[in-house]
């Protein structure tokens, strides 16, 4: 009767506002408040959303020709759901594939987050479910990492490894080599760029090589010598990199449209397979090798305190099966390699194309570690303010990640809903981090927003998450964060960055990024501050 009621209320307002005869107080006193809608929720299927056609459901919206809607198109169809159906959009009827629900309001997301168990289920690469629990099972066994993987095997995998990859201390042991790497990516830049600064448009593939090379150098405890020169298409390093685009760029062909490949071995899902394959085999050799650099140090009768090893030692050192490093190599390789070089390909984008930002984290980068020549350290990096801030503003108005989401566990009221267990609820923060009802002046792209000294300004902290949140935030973030920083600190140092050239659009492969050709004007600070004429 309640139920009945408030659609009667409801609908007479909607016909009173349609008149032009609505009023505030009429409104009020029609609309349910949020306590109501907690205790007395709509029901699921009233929630908006586009409708399916029979058979063919919504599937259909991304099929080629007919369809309103490509894979690439994701960002802006998280947009128009927004823009049509509210805070909340349900999309049903893609075959082979649970609901979708997109949630727009940071203060259900919250709740989500802070009510999950402590093992949350999130949604994500069914095709690589199927590659680690089916297609190789006698490889990862009981035991098959964190990414695609749920539950308790999950969780035991992740208690297991990510004391190591998260304690400061380990990550501060990387500075110095992530710096040599970035030294050899400047050499790089160095030998590519033309007489006037320029280099070549594929330079994403060059911020490929560079990231690869040191997640390498952190998960496999090795050099793969991506920044050595040109590197033949049928190198191992050039193999890498194209797997892993490969790997992550067809998830959403894989996952959204019609998945025969669960059924047949598709071309595509039989290519994705001898990719995952190629990874595997990378991941053993060099923990192989890193195995066996450790025996030779416990030969030698020298002890080694746990806090000089590598993390691939440390892992090794407690765990008797070297699966358990296979694994997680093979984890942060999947996932960092695009994804870290999407995100700095973006970076230098904003940068080049916001000089007067540029300028400020130059200056607080001289300030703060004004000799090039002194390797860099923990404290350099933690007074570089500005240029986390400029990061981290980066991530919400250009989120790399375009959302997160979770499988619920269990009945929730959203939105005023009733959300049954088993939805799939996505979190589209490259929307929400831009909603004036979250954050401050939402449109402004403004870095000091995130200083200390500007705590008075609105900034939602579930507005904008792109490593995640709680027992399921990004394992690997802080070495994210450790190899960004150190590359900028030694790129704007060095150089001013500009771009010349008409501007770029943002589109999404697997991350969200600007899709076309980074022709980067790399000019040398450090030769015009030794001119006569300089004004530096």
């Amino acid at each position: 009767m309640r139920r009945a009621m408030r659609i009667a209320a409801a609908l007479a307002r909607s016909r009173a506002s349609s008149r032009g005869t609505s009023t505030a107080a009429t409104a009020a006193a029609t609309t349910p408040t949020t306590e109501q809608l907690q205790h007395d929720p709509r029901p699921y299927e009233e929630i908006p959303g586009p409708k399916p056609l029979p058979i063919l459901g919504n599937t259909w919206r991304l099929f080629p020709v007919i369809g309103q809607y490509t894979i690439s198109d994701v960002a802006r169809i998280s947009q128009l759901f927004h823009r049509h159906y509210g805070r909340i959009t349900r999309l049903t009827g893609l075959i082979g594939r649970p609901d979708l629900l997109f949630v727009f309001d940071a203060d259900e997301i919250e709740r989500v987050y802070r009510q999950e168990g402590p093992t949350p289920f999130r949604p994500s690469m069914p095709c690589l479910v199927k590659y680690k629990a089916e297609v190789r099972r006698a490889f990862f066994g009981e035991l098959p990492g964190v990414v695609g993987v749920h539950g308790e095997q999950w969780r035991e995998f992740r208690t297991r490894v990510q004391k190591p990859v998260l304690q400061p201390q380990t990550v501060r042991k990387y500075i110095g080599p992530i710096e040599a790497v970035t030294d050899d990516f400047i050499r790089r830049i160095e030998q590519i760029k033309d007489d006037s600064g320029e280099v070549p448009g594929d330079f994403d593939n060059e911020i490929h090589k560079w990231a690869l090379e040191c997640i390498g150098r952190v998960a496999l405890d090795a050099r793969l010598g991506c920044l050595g020169g040109e590197l033949a298409p049928d190198s191992q390093p050039q193999k890498i990199i194209d797997a892993a685009k490969y790997a992550l760029r067809n998830v959403a062909v894989l996952e959204l449209k019609a998945p025969f490949w669960r059924y047949i071995p598709t071309p595509l899902w039989t290519h994705y397979v001898r990719n995952m394959d190629f990874f595997v085999q990378v991941c053993m050799k060099h923990i192989d090798a890193a195995m066996d650099r450790l025996r030779e140090k416990r030969r030698s009768g020298v002890e080694v305190p746990e806090s000089e090893l590598s993390l691939v030692e440390r892992i090794l050192a407690k765990e008797t099966d070297p699966k358990m490093a296979y694994i997680l190599a093979l984890d942060l390789i999947l996932v960092g390699i695009d994804t870290i070089s999407m995100a700095v390909c973006s970076i230098l984008y904003q940068l080049a194309t916001r000089p007067e930002e540029q300028d400020k984290i130059h200056r607080e980068l001289m300030r703060v570690a004004p000799d090039l020549d002194r390797p860099l350290t923990t404290g350099h990096l933690d007074r570089a303010h500005y240029t986390k801030a400029f990061i981290k503003e980066v991530f919400r108005m250009y989120s790399t990640v375009i959302g997160n989401g979770r499988t619920l566990q269990h009945d929730m009221v959203l939105c005023g809903y009733h959300v049954p267990k088993g939805v799939q609820v996505v979190f589209p923060t490259l929307v929400t981090g831009c909603m004036e009802e979250f954050v401050e002046d939402a449109k402004t792209f403004k870095p000091s927003r995130w200083l200390k000294e500007s705590t008075g300004q609105k900034l939602h902290p579930f507005a904008s998450l792109p490593y995640g949140y709680g027992a399921r935030m990004c394992l690997g973030r802080r070495f994210a964060d450790l190899e960004m920083q150190v590359l900028l600190a030694k790129l704007l140092r060095r150089y001013k960055i500009e771009y010349k050239h008409e501007p770029l659009k943002y589109k999404v492969t697997f991350m969200y990024a600007p899709d076309g050709q980074l022709r980067f004007n790399m000019l040398d600070r450090t030769r015009s501050a030794a001119t006569p004429c300089s004004t530096e």
